[in-house]
């Protein structure tokens, strides 16, 4: 949680608030007040944003425009932690009308949770006839969405990609990434030779199964569209598909079956130099490179493999939503200002500026000329969120999921454990314990 606003409500005479903009301006923070001068008149569109979502420049750069061109608003940005955002964000939707927050950046699964109780803005029309939605990508679309009406709208997006030495690959004769998951695996076990992994996989990164599943025509849960209610999918064909690639894929190397990604965090097993290959966002990179340094121009990025080459395999996507509350004071202004953070010219820029992938597909392009992106935003085409059900957050702190990939890894048969997880999940979701 954040602490005060550097931006309070101005209360301050002309020469007080000159003084203030410039005691705050080495520390970077001009950017997230006002900074065309304005007068009683002005209304103030108070905006969450999240630490890190955005640089300090972008933000100056961004309220300077936007202020210019809306002459009648005053942009109070206010930076909020990930730790303990949920339960502030409840209380601002909560609040009393016109005392909270008018827009506030949430990340993109988070958003069913703050749908319930009829507590965020409905932005359907808006959507439909000036935003292009159509376009969207479906991770970040899909999850803002309840019975076809849009809450959410998309921010930027990250997922993964497969990060790869291009020496261990040019040393195997490897020419070019590989397309399909077949040819993935026909490259990895070639890799997977001489003292190197093929890949570390570790056995519980659930995120990666679930990009599998999704590319067998499965899912994690399911509504059932039959009013029965949420149920957990592990133990279905097209689901038992996917673990099945999962589990060949993790021979390949010396994962941890016991464990997920950060656990060791896979960055600094891939830094020692004996792995071909991880699944991770490709920011992950730069931290390689810093705990080894002759690793540097040596790594590169493709998309995950799809079951043929026509598209990318499907992955998760994280990101962020723009959302509303309905109990804004300034709803004309809040609309405003996510019309313009979400649209070409802005969303473009902040992707630039951060190495996210833009909002929409028809906008990967402005990201074409960085590989890491280039790779993450041919995924994110086809990426997917987790179950949109406000109950998805239990079933990740109890997570069945990681234990059903350890017992599988280790032996066990698959349906049977995925007829377990799949109670628990379904347990969970519908909340029977």
């Amino acid at each position: 949680m954040s602490g005060p606003s550097p931006c309070p409500p101005d209360r301050t005479g002309p020469n007080v608030r000159r003084r203030s903009l410039l005691a705050l301006a080495p520390l970077g923070l001009v950017g997230a007040c006002g900074l065309v001068p304005h007068g009683s008149d002005r209304r103030t569109v108070t905006v969450w944003l999240m630490k890190d979502s955005a640089s300090p420049a972008f933000l100056r750069r961004f309220t300077e425009a936007f202020e210019h061109e809306h002459s009648n608003l005053r942009l109070d940005i206010r930076i909020q932690q990930w730790t303990g955002i949920g339960q502030k964000v409840q209380a601002a939707l909560d609040a009393d009308s016109g005392q909270g927050p008018d827009v506030i950046e949430v990340g993109n699964t988070q958003v069913p949770q703050y749908v319930e109780g009829d507590r965020l803005l409905d932005l359907t029309l808006e959507s439909a006839l000036h935003w292009g939605r159509d376009d969207w990508l479906p991770g970040l679309a899909e999850p803002g969405q309840s019975l076809s009406h849009q809450y959410g709208i998309p921010w930027y997006a990250a997922n993964r990609v497969v990060v790869y030495r291009k020496d261990l690959f040019a040393r195997a004769g490897v020419k070019t990434p590989p397309r399909t998951r077949d040819e993935w695996l026909t490259v990895t076990e070639r890799l997977n030779s001489g003292g190197n992994q093929g890949i570390y996989l570790a056995g519980q990164d659930w995120y990666t199964l679930a990009g599998f599943i999704w590319d067998e025509g499965g899912d994690l849960a399911d509504d059932g569209g039959d009013g029965g209610g949420w149920r957990g999918t592990l133990d279905t064909p097209a689901a038992l598909r996917g673990m099945d690639h999962y589990r060949r894929l993790h021979a390949l190397g010396n994962g941890p079956a016991r464990a997920d990604e950060e656990h060791p965090p896979q960055a600094g097993v891939f830094a020692k130099g004996r792995v071909a290959q991880i699944v991770a966002v490709p920011g992950l990179a730069r931290t390689v490179v810093q705990q080894n340094p002759d690793l540097e121009g040596k790594l590169g990025f493709f998309p995950v493999p799809g079951r043929t080459a026509a598209a990318p395999g499907a992955v998760f996507t994280g990101g962020s939503d723009l959302v509303v509350p309905n109990n804004t004071g300034e709803r004309e202004g809040a609309v405003a200002v996510v019309a313009a953070l979400t649209g070409a010219k802005w969303d473009t820029e902040l992707a630039r500026a951060m190495n996210y992938v833009p909002n929409k597909k028809k906008l990967a392009e402005s990201v074409a000329d960085e590989e890491g992106v280039a790779a993450m935003a041919a995924g994110a085409a086809r990426g997917r969120a987790t179950p949109s059900t406000p109950q998805w957050g239990a079933v990740e702190a109890d997570n069945p999921i990681k234990p059903y990939m350890t017992k599988v890894l280790l032996g066990a048969d698959p349906a049977t454990e995925a007829r377990r997880a799949s109670k628990r999940i379904t347990e969970i979701l519908n909340r029977l314990d």
